[in-house]
């Protein structure tokens, strides 16, 4: 193990396989190939290796602006983190299952894309995944996205307004899923809802600093932090070798395999570079689409759940009408969000919400190269059948939250970004319609993994970070 090795003793160097980038996709690859075979392993990493007390110190999880890192024509944010461990440093750790219909969206309502896998073969992934993180979930889930074992931790306290939406709507309101601990592990202490989860301050939710480090720290494992990769060097069917630079300077180092898992923008940015311009490169950057709400209630408390986001409702979630407008998903809060409410003894008598809708992949929202040759985002808008099915969402919203009693339903806005960058480099079939395959490999270039959120060929209302570590341990089983 070397965890930061300078690229001096490396450059030239020959490599078993080697991994650009170390966030959901790239470490839970590494995870789960290294369980099966030994082999000599190279990552990079653009960003340094922030510990969690050095992120605690400066408020912050890294040291490089995203905004840094790529040019765009919108003023819509794109949020990642660049440092070793990538996203698992900023997410709040909210780990829903995406919906068993999610994978079949062209087949079912002909609308979007399928996934070329379907749920019952991601599921067994699903399962190790979360175990890996220790989630804490509601087993009553399970009639909604069917399971093989049970959630490794109890789920957390609901508050009141969820107790009572659970009681009269017990097949589609859930107590949401989470990396953040219910109960202590040997690493992490138990979530204590003090609403920052992006920089846990108790290090309760799962990071690569708590629970994958020995993926990094492995004896065969060689990490060189600073390295920003350039290009893939490729003839005929494979990858040769790997360009990066490292303190202005260029290195080169070869492989047998590699692993691709910058993220969505930088990702096929260095595709781009690397001459592989095929159409779909780069095209179909989406994410979820937000919006926040707040449902103040007559004489019912809330806030006296046991994590940030205590409920998840699906009423408005799956159905016909996804073949015109997209499924929508509740999410219940148990954060001061929005303000006190300031009528006397009625301070927590509100209701925080944030309906997501999914989104469709739209050519015309893509990553180039700008004159440099750095990642250029170019983004026109969400997608109408997105924005539709937010309509259709608040419209059903009163109907929903019928066990309450709401007094009045207001529009807090559009929620800029979901941090959840997507659909880049997108899985399919065959080379028509998608650059991977299912096993996540480049359709031409076959030692070639392309692995996290970038794959995606839909965009699901759920947060995408349990299914693209899943992905990460299926794609790792068929190639080990």
């Amino acid at each position: 193990m070397v965890l930061d090795i300078r690229p001096d003793k490396i450059t030239n160097d020959h490599f078993d396989l080697v991994a650009i980038g170390s966030g959901f996709g790239s470490a839970f690859f590494l995870h789960g190939f290294a369980k099966r075979r030994k082999a000599r392993i190279l990552v990079l990493e653009w960003g340094r290796h922030n510990t969690h007390e050095w992120q605690l110190d400066r408020n912050a999880n890294t040291d490089i602006d995203d905004e840094t890192t790529y040019k765009t024509n919108s003023d819509k944010p794109w949020n990642y983190t660049i440092g070793l461990g990538g996203g698992t440093n900023c997410w709040f750790a909210q780990t829903p299952r995406f919906h068993p219909n999610d994978f079949r969206l062209k087949s079912l309502y002909g609308i979007g894309n399928d996934w070329p896998i379907a749920y019952d073969e991601l599921e067994p992934f699903y399962c190790d995944a979360e175990d890996v993180m220790s989630i804490s979930g509601d087993p009553d889930m399970a009639a909604m996205m069917p399971r093989s074992r049970p959630f490794p931790q109890p789920p957390h306290n609901m508050s009141t307004p969820d107790r009572m939406m659970k009681a009269a709507q017990s097949d589609q309101h859930f107590v949401m899923p989470t990396a953040r601990a219910r109960v202590p592990t040997a690493q992490r202490t138990s979530c204590c809802a003090n609403l920052r989860c992006g920089l846990c301050p108790v290090d309760a939710k799962f990071t690569v600093n708590n629970g994958l480090m020995h993926v990094f720290e492995h004896p065969d494992v060689s990490v060189c932090l600073g390295a920003e990769v350039r290009r893939l060097d490729h003839v005929g069917g494979s990858v040769r070798s790997v360009t990066f630079t490292h303190d202005g300077k260029e290195y080169q180092v070869s492989g047998d395999l590699f692993i691709l898992g910058a993220n969505a923008i930088q990702s096929p940015a260095i595709m781009l570079r690397s001459g592989l311009s095929g159409e779909l490169v780069g095209r179909g950057l989406h994410e979820s689409y937000g919006w926040n709400f707040e449902a103040y209630l007559d004489g019912i408390d809330n806030f006296d759940g046991s994590t940030i986001t205590t409920g998840l409702n699906f009423g408005l979630y799956d159905g016909p009408h996804r073949a015109e407008h997209a499924a929508a998903l509740v999410y219940f809060e148990n954060r001061w969000q929005h303000g006190m409410r300031p009528e006397k003894g009625r301070i927590r008598q509100t209701l925080p919400l944030v309906i997501v809708t999914e989104n469709l992949l739209d050519p015309e929202n893509f990553v180039t190269l700008d004159k440099g040759d750095n990642a250029f985002v170019s983004f026109k808008a969400p997608s109408n059948y997105a924005v539709e099915g937010m309509a259709r969402a608040l419209e059903k919203l009163p109907a929903l939250l019928a066990p309450l009693p709401v007094e009045q339903i207001f529009d807090r806005g559009i929620r800029p970004t979901e941090s959840h960058v997507q659909g880049t480099l997108r899985m399919g079939s065959s080379p028509a319609d998608s650059v991977v395959d299912s096993d996540m490999i480049h359709h031409q270039l076959r030692n070639l993994v392309v692995v996290g959120t970038s794959t995606y060929p839909s965009c699901s209302c759920a947060n995408p970070s349990l299914t693209a570590a899943a992905l990460s341990l299926r794609a790792a089983s068929r190639i080990a």
